[in-house]
C-alpha cells in the first residue's frame, strides 16, 4: 500500500535539483541495472531525475539516457537535474539525454527493438505530485480533485467521483484500492455529490469507512489510490510496459521495476515469471528486494517498495 510519507534528506548521489526528493531503492536499482559505460538506458518514470542522475553519472559521453514521464512539470525539473553541466556532474563526460513527454505504455512504439541495455521503472507517485495540493493527489492537503499525472489530458478524479454510477464507483474502489468497504464508501460519495475538493472527499470517505481499530493507514488511503490508478490507467500502462520490455531490450539487457502496492507487484511478478518460463528472461530476484531499515528510517515512503529484476536472454 502506497503512503504519503516522504523525506527531506538529500541522497548521497542523485536527486540534485529535486527539492529533497529521495529516490527509493536507489543503490539496489543501479546495481541490478549493471549500468555499462556507453550504453543506452531508459528511465520509464523519470520523475525528478533521481534514478536518472545516478544512471547518467555512469554512462559517460558515449552513453544515451532516455527518460519518459507523463507529467510535464516533472520533466522540466528532470531536465534541470540532468542538464549538461560539468560543474553539476563533476566531469565533462556526459551522456546524451532524451526526455520524452508520454506514457511508458508507448514504449513499444517509440523505442527501437533491441536498442536498450537497461530499463528502469519506479512506479511510485512523485513527491512533486504529492506535495502540490493543486494536483489533488494528497488526502493530507486541500485541493481540487484532479489526480492526473498528465494535467493536459484525460478525466479528472472530480469527474469520476461525480459522474460514474454507484456500482461502477464501488467496483473501482474495490478493484484498484483493495478496499473492503467499497460499497459503503461509494454510496456515501454518491449521496454527497457534488464533491469538488480533496478535503470534501476525505471527510465523506472517513465518515463512511469508520476506521477500524489498529488500522495503520488513513481511512481515505485506499480510495485515493483507487481513483488515482483509475484516472491514470496505471495498471493497463504497466501491462503494456511489461509486454514491450522484452522487445526493446538487447540480449543481456536488464529490466528493473519498483512497485508500491500488490496490484502492481503481481503484474510485474507474473510477467517476469512468464518470461522466465518462455526462456526470454532470466530472473535476477527470486523474491522482491525491499528497503533496509536504515532507508525506511530516512525515507518512510520506501517501506512499501518492492523491486524485481530480470535479464533479457
Amino acid at each position: 500500500m502506497e503512503t504519503e510519507s516522504g523525506s527531506t534528506n538529500t541522497p548521497e548521489w542523485g536527486g540534485h535539483g529535486a527539492g529533497g526528493h529521495v529516490p527509493v531503492l536507489l543503490k539496489e536499482a543501479i546495481d541490478f541495472l549493471a549500468v555499462k559505460r556507453g550504453g543506452t538506458y531508459l528511465d520509464a518514470t523519470v520523475g525528478l531525475g533521481g534514478h536518472s542522475y545516478a544512471i547518467a553519472k555512469r554512462l559517460g559521453a558515449p552513453g544515451h539516457l532516455i527518460g519518459f514521464d507523463k507529467d510535464p512539470a516533472a520533466l522540466a525539473k528532470a531536465a534541470f537535474s540532468l542538464q549538461p553541466s560539468a560543474v553539476r556532474y563533476g566531469t565533462d563526460e556526459l551522456p546524451t539525454v532524451s526526455l520524452i513527454h508520454g506514457s511508458f505504455a508507448e514504449l513499444g512504439e517509440r523505442v527501437a527493438p533491441t536498442s536498450l541495455d537497461g530499463l528502469l521503472a519506479d512506479l511510485g507517485v512523485s513527491s512533486l505530485q504529492l506535495s502540490d495540493a493543486a494536483r489533488g493527489f494528497s488526502f493530507q492537503a486541500e485541493g481540487p480533485l484532479d489526480m492526473r499525472m498528465n494535467p493536459m489530458s484525460g478525466e479528472t478524479a472530480e469527474q469520476v467521483v461525480n459522474h460514474i454510477d454507484e456500482r461502477e464507483l464501488a467496483d473501482v474502489i474495490y478493484e484498484f484500492g483493495e478496499e473492503r468497504r467499497s460499497r459503503r464508501i461509494a454510496r456515501a460519495i454518491v449521496r454527497s455529490r457534488p464533491i469538488r475538493t480533496t478535503k470534501q472527499l476525505v471527510e465523506v470517505v472517513s465518515a463512511a469507512a469508520r476506521s477500524m481499530k489498529h488500522e495503520r493507514i488513513h481511512p481515505a488511503t485506499r480510495t485515493f489510490q483507487a481513483l488515482r490508478i483509475f484516472v491514470n490507467h496505471e495498471l493497463d500502462d504497466l501491462k503494456a510496459l511489461m509486454e514491450a520490455a522484452p522487445q526493446v531490450l538487447k540480449p543481456g539487457g536488464r529490466l528493473v521495476v519498483i512497485s508500491f502496492h500488490s496490484l502492481e507487484d503481481r503484474i510485474v511478478k507474473d510477467a517476469m515469471r512468464a518470461g522466465a518460463k518462455d526462456e526470454y528472461f532470466r530472473l535476477l530476484t527470486k523474491k522482491p528486494v525491499t528497503a533496509s531499515e536504515d532507508e525506511i528510517e530516512r525515507n518512510p515512503r520506501s517501506r512499501s517498495a518492492k523491486m524485481r529484476a530480470a535479464e533479457r536472454v
